[in-house]
């Protein structure tokens, strides 16, 4: 029996244990859809060989394969520290002093990478380091020597760079650190397909980076500010993701699944993609089978309706980055069977009644179900039709055709889409008649399959989506 198709989309983060190419190779095969290149780490030279290594495995698999650059954002880390890891006990005082990645610290004083840190702390608050594995509270600051004197309240290991989070509201940090500026110039170097930015904290912040990058934008929340200014956020984003790594370390743990909702249907009802990330199978990092409570979560962040999933050290570094990337296409096949209905799908987009494509992705999906249609076909410059049909969750696969390579990529993060090349035509006829024919030599459609097409007037201008058209191919 054949399998249903998978609609959700499976990001998987390429580390040590999934540079082999042969393992790309099975990795695409069993359902990658996106690669995360994780620029915290790692030097340019060897991100630039794994998009080479991406493209040429994907390539052999015959599958498109998005690359995703995720950059580090205003993150504050420790710098050195000498004999580690080093472990902070119960009860000890450790002082975090402000200094540079390359400084060298040790159990008693520790170096926080900021020259601002300790204006940016006060007595009482607290601050957690290494994901939140290790809780200190501050109990005195000494601005000007830029220390802080802390005691253990959690303790537990560290090492050099792990991360440092703070309580208070850190608006201090740059929006947009130099560093990241670097590794975006050296993205763009690469190819790279989509652009993740860490902990955003406002819409400003999305905003700056706009004029420096061609690539769809994704805004990573990770911050309790990024929450309160959630809707302004996502309005300027292309697409989010919910980290909830950081996220669950910022705010009280209780709160993250509830958050994790809100922001998943606040992102469905703004026609933007989103994506679950962090911790989603992690048991596989080291077993070849994931828990009960994992598989269940990755199903409750479908059934949210949560555009992609997403592995982090499972694919990294885990042991087993093949079948954690089949194990989320399995749960994901399985789960899409008891999905929302087809009413509650057409609910869930908050439409914008100034501009016909929403509309028209709207009018499509409807026509494309009381017709029951073989496929929605999006010819697309930029994506963005493509990206309001499938915010509507339709039943039927989508496919969107775009002259631009940039465009299909894009689609890898899309519920539902599957794109490709098709060539550019400016005559809006032999658009929709190029359309029909491409969905059969793909062999996506059969001859005398019925299909919804969309289109726009005049053909070739982004942003004119305006009629659909019923045809058979």
């Amino acid at each position: 029996m054949s399998l249903p198709p998978r609609r959700t989309k499976i990001v998987a983060t390429i580390g040590p244990a999934s540079r082999d190419p042969e393992v790309l190779v099975r990795m695409i095969d069993a359902g990658m859809d996106v690669a995360r290149l994780n620029f915290s780490h790692g030097s340019h030279e060897d991100h630039a060989d794994t998009v080479q290594r991406v493209r040429a495995a994907a390539d052999r698999a015959g599958r498109s394969v998005a690359i995703l650059q995720d950059l580090p954002g205003p993150k504050i880390r420790l710098g050195q520290v000498a004999g580690e890891p080093v472990d902070l006990r119960e009860g000890d005082a450790v002082t975090l002093a402000s200094g540079s990645v390359e400084d060298v610290g040790d159990a008693r004083r520790l170096i926080v990478a900021w020259d601002r840190f300790a204006d940016a702390v006060e007595p009482g608050e607290e601050v957690h380091l290494a994901d939140g594995t290790v809780r200190l509270r501050v109990t005195a600051v000494r601005a000007g020597d830029g220390e802080a004197d802390c005691q253990v309240e959690l303790g537990g290991p560290v090492s050099s760079r792990k991360g440092v989070n703070l309580s208070g509201p850190a608006d201090l940090l740059p929006a947009v650190p130099e560093e990241d500026l670097e590794h975006l110039a050296a993205g763009k170097q690469m190819g790279v397909d989509l652009v993740a930015v860490s902990f955003v904290r406002r819409p400003e912040d999305i905003e700056a980076l706009r004029s420096r990058t061609r690539c769809p934008l994704i805004a990573k929340f990770e911050k309790p500010q990024a929450i309160e200014n959630a809707e302004a956020i996502i309005r300027v984003s292309d697409c989010i993701m919910v980290a909830r790594g950081d996220l669950g370390i910022e705010l009280p743990i209780a709160r993250v699944p509830r958050v994790q909702k809100e922001l998943i249907a606040m992102a469905g009802a703004l026609a933007r993609p989103s994506i679950t990330a962090t911790q989603m199978l992690e048991s596989m990092v080291g077993s070849a089978r994931p828990t009960r409570a994992e598989v269940t979560d990755v199903a409750n962040a479908i059934l949210d309706g949560t555009d992609a999933v997403m592995l982090s050290q499972e694919s990294a570094v885990g042991r087993f980055p093949v079948e954690a990337v089949r194990t989320l296409a399995d749960v994901a096949r399985e789960t899409e069977q008891v999905a929302p209905t087809f009413d509650w799908n057409q609910r869930r987009v908050r439409r914008d009644s100034t501009d016909p494509a929403w509309a028209v992705a709207r009018s499509a999906v409807h026509i494309a179900q009381e017709l029951d249609a073989a496929a929605i076909v999006v010819p697309s410059l930029s994506g963005r039709s493509a990206r309001l049909v499938s915010a509507h969750r339709p039943d039927r696969q989508v496919i969107a055709l775009s002259p631009s390579r940039e465009t299909v990529a894009r689609c890898n993060l899309m519920w539902g889409v599957k794109g490709a090349m098709m060539a550019h035509h400016g005559v809006t006829e032999e658009l929709i008649a190029d359309s029909a024919a491409k969905v059969v030599e793909l062999g996506w459609c059969k001859p005398g399959d019925r299909v919804v097409i969309t289109a726009g007037l005049p053909s070739g201008t982004p942003g004119t989506t305006s009629l659909v058209q019923v045809q058979t191919v």
